[in-house]
């Protein structure tokens, strides 16, 4: 079984030191968390990750949850971590404190999903889908709704889920059957089916919030005619106790390659009761609360496996010893494998990713915070039009990114690392889904090009870019290597997206084909941008702590000439066009 240490030097780095946004630090209400209680919170994070959650991977993974005359049934060890996981809080950590939550920013709820991701994914998707489902309602909901559902999921007495997925639409969801008709007393009956419901029925909570988007009867064709409701499992009566079960039954379970301690469920709903959630036929920019923070969780999970697949073959490169390094000048058999020079630079490469990646992902947490909180209004748009730029980029680039690393960890392993014994194969099996779900990688490039870049004019990029610029026009000579390197990036990003905005006159096809390489070229830029941010602290305070800053300065040394330069080939083949791609004849 993977072991797993919680990089909390690394977290509490990012939080003393670049937690830097002005407008961030503006927020009133987080000017009371100190450096010191989140340091604690982070302390007790990890020891139940480490000691709790961490062994229900491998529970999970070989007893995986079934369905039983009717009942969903989650793996051994499950129910027990749970009740400990809310009685601690866990659950309501970045909630209102008006519905029982404590209040905490994202700056310190990313650091938590990411050590549950470590520990064990597919007991997290019960907890995580219920955060999504709290947002939504938060955001959208009338007052006694919040009233009535948002207390016991912030307890996490009871779980949410969003059902979106049919089985005549997945990205599509215009072609959604399922139908809500209207009752005398203002309610809903809903009636279709759903698929691929994550934590869609299970035994640990008392009730399930489910998020269900559907028609009503007199809706307008494809997206525009799509509502949001909430049906609970049970009925909640008006004094907040459950009532009876609602017409919400699971079909079936799943049978997947991966995170296989997770329900993911087929539902059906047969005349359900639910309550619609925001305005008629609005029901997506509702749910896209909901979607675009998943998203960016979603690549927190790519971020969080990848560090338990880091930890892992580092532990195994400095003990198993195989063949003779360059250097071997004795006689004494072989060397550890750390010796071998492509060990180390597959090492490296898990590392660079990693850091930056945790880098960036802090940064967009601020910036969340400032689109929900500041009280300036101009200044939330902006900060919402960065979040909005970077949500697709790092869902697909953490979890494209997540493969690599979990690939290149089975390779360090070797046989081993094929075989179940050491648990890294899981990590490689678990991830796949992360590519995938809330939004294909590929759907998410096509939203970055087409509507981020190419409808808004590409005004967004252009404000990011200026800011990258900005913040590193001044710097020390030491430096000034590392600006240089990521300012002939920004000039290829600014040559693609040109070659873009020109192909859009004549071919859509050519702008298709290159959606995957332009992410990819902006989430290498913006993680050399994170790791300009952590040098400029590095050199400057090198002094007080000289083996840490050391490690980061040679960490980013090779980030920038061994992983950057990816840019130039992604840049290549995708200007290469698409007719060659789109002539071809298939048998």
């Amino acid at each position: 079984m993977p072991t797993y240490t919680a990089p909390l030097e690394d977290m509490m780095f990012l939080y003393e030191k670049l937690r830097n946004n002005k407008h961030y630090n503006e927020i009133e209400k987080y000017k009371e968390i100190t450096t010191e209680l989140v340091k604690d919170v982070l302390q007790e994070a990890a020891k139940i990750n480490q000691n709790i959650i961490l062994p229900l991977a491998k529970i999970g993974d070989e007893n995986p949850t079934i369905l039983e005359n009717g009942v969903v049934r989650t793996p051994p060890g499950y129910k027990e971590a749970y009740k400990k996981f809310i009685e601690d809080g866990w659950q309501s950590l970045s909630c209102d404190p008006k519905y029982g939550g404590q209040g905490m920013p994202k700056t310190v709820s990313a650091f938590f999903d990411e050590m549950l991701s470590s520990s064990s994914l597919a007991f997290k998707l019960y907890t995580e889908l219920s955060i999504g489902a709290y947002n939504c309602i938060h955001h959208h909901a009338a007052d006694h709704i919040k009233d009535k559902f948002l207390p016991k999921m912030v307890e996490g007495k009871w779980s949410g889920t969003m059902c979106l997925t049919e089985p005549v639409c997945g990205t599509d969801l215009g072609l959604l059957k399922t139908k809500a008709t209207e009752q005398s007393d203002g309610t809903f009956k809903l009636s279709g089916q759903k698929i691929f419901i994550t934590s869609g029925d299970h035994d640990l909570t008392e009730n399930i919030i489910h998020l269900v988007i559907a028609r009503t009867s007199d809706a307008p064709p494809g997206t525009k005619g799509i509502s949001l409701f909430l049906v609970p499992k049970f009925i909640v009566n008006d004094d907040g106790s459950i009532g009876s079960r609602n017409g919400v039954s699971t079909g079936s379970i799943e049978s997947k390659m991966g995170i296989k301690g997770s329900a993911t469920c087929v539902l059906n709903f047969d005349n359900a009761t639910g309550y619609m959630i925001g305005p008629k036929n609005k029901g997506l920019n509702s749910m896209f609360t909901m979607m675009n923070l998943e998203r960016i969780v979603v690549g927190i999970q790519g971020l969080g496996i990848s560090e338990t697949a880091y930890q892992n073959s580092l532990s195994y490169s400095k003990e198993r010893k195989q063949g003779k390094s360059n250097n071997n000048k004795s006689n004494n058999g072989a060397d550890f494998i750390i010796e071998h020079a492509d060990i180390r630079k597959s090492l490296l490469n898990m590392k660079s990713i990693i850091e930056g990646e945790r880098a960036l992902c802090f940064w967009l947490s601020q910036q969340t915070e400032v689109s929900l909180y500041h009280k300036d209004e101009k200044t939330r748009q902006e900060a919402a039009d960065l979040v909005s730029l970077m949500t697709p980029v790092v869902k697909s680039f953490f979890t494209d990114m997540g493969m690599e690393i979990t690939s290149d960890a089975m390779q360090i392993f070797g046989g081993y690392g094929y075989t179940k014994d050491q648990g890294i194969e899981q990590l490689y099996r678990d991830n796949r889904i992360t590519p995938i779900y809330e939004g294909t990688n590929s759907v998410q490039a096509i939203d970055l090009v087409f509507r981020k870049l190419v409808n808004k004019n590409g005004s967004i990029i252009d404000k990011y870019i200026s800011l990258i610029k900005k913040e590193t026009s001044i710097g020390e000579d030491k430096i000034k290597p590392f600006i240089e390197k990521l300012n002939k990036s920004i000039e290829k990003l600014n040559r693609f997206t040109e070659w873009i905005n020109e192909k859009m006159k004549s071919s859509k096809d050519d702008v298709s084909a290159a959606c995957n390489d332009y992410l990819k070229v902006l989430g290498l830029i913006a993680i050399a941008h994170s790791w300009i941010k952590v040098l400029e602290v590095s050199f400057k305070d090198y002094e007080k702590n000289k083996k840490f800053y050391e490690e980061k300065i040679q960490t980013a040394n090779f980030f920038f000439n061994r992983v950057l330069p990816r840019i130039e080939s992604h840049y290549l083949t995708a200007t290469s066009g698409s007719k060659y791609i789109m002539d071809f004849k298939f048998n």
